[in-house]
């Protein structure tokens, strides 16, 4: 068994992977005070959960954008298995991931993840859409290279930053409403959020389609990539999986 885990700002999300059939798959908060041994508690009862066991798991890849949790997560990793995990990054993707960046080691191990998975599955070129606390566009062209993208607030960051900002604003649900003239203050911000956001991302994905000089597949990844994805006009597929897939592409790889 494999395990793959991609540490966001947000949400952890945690994936076990029996062969290439992915066994089981949850998302947890990410908090950056956690401890090592607290983290092998929840690989646990995860695990318990579905009737698998840690004790089969003969691999791990991680993919952080936290370092402050990376350090514990491959500890709680290395203590449940007995293996410490491949940490995630251009170097460690070598031979699955090319770059044509000027400084390809900051590029986010979860945009590594995805332009491997991407890649593998949906060939070249293809831009990957990922609905996270940012919203992250990576590009890979015609020739299979990473060319960079675009990091924007993500959905939530957005609204997050709205209601602290407007007073009188309410907290409200991050869902799609029924037409795009709010016919309250509950429907005119969702509007603006989650309609803003798919066209948002249209417009980004024209602009980079104009920029390479042809079109290109666009997958949809991420927490919110269900509810946006049905709202925009490029994108052409959701994969909620697809970072976890490179992660195990990269580990096995590796191997």
């Amino acid at each position: 068994m494999l395990l793959a885990i991609d540490i966001g700002n947000t949400h952890t999300v945690i994936g076990a992977y029996d062969g290439e059939r992915l066994a089981a798959m949850w998302r947890v908060a990410t908090d950056r005070s956690v401890t090592a041994d607290q983290l092998r508690v929840t690989l646990s009862s995860l695990f318990a959960l579905d009737d698998l066991a840690l004790t089969e798991v003969r691999a791990s890849a991680v993919a952080s954008v936290v370092p402050q949790n990376s350090r514990a997560w491959i500890q709680a990793i290395a203590d449940a298995t007995g293996t410490a995990p491949l940490v995630c990054s251009a170097e460690t993707a070598a031979g699955l991931f090319e770059a044509d960046y000027p400084r390809p080691h900051e590029i986010g191990a979860d945009r590594v993840a995805d332009a491997v998975a991407a890649l593998s599955l949906y060939g070249a070129p293809v831009v990957v859409v990922d609905f996270g606390t940012a919203t992250n566009i990576e590009v890979i062209d015609g020739e299979g290279r990473f060319r960079g993208g675009v990091i924007a607030p993500g959905v939530q960051t957005s609204a997050n930053a709205l209601f602290a900002c407007g007073a009188q604003l309410p907290d409200i649900a991050l869902v799609v409403p029924p037409a795009p003239i709010g016919t309250s203050t509950v429907e005119a911000i969702q509007a603006g959020i989650m309609l803003g956001e798919a066209d948002r991302v249209d417009g980004l994905v024209r602009r980079i389609f104009a920029q390479l000089g042809y079109e290109a597949p666009v997958i949809a990844t991420g927490g919110l990539a269900p509810v946006v994805a049905p709202h925009s006009a490029t994108i052409s597929a959701v994969n909620p999986e697809l970072t976890l897939h490179g992660l195990r592409l990269i580990a096995e790889r590796a191997q």
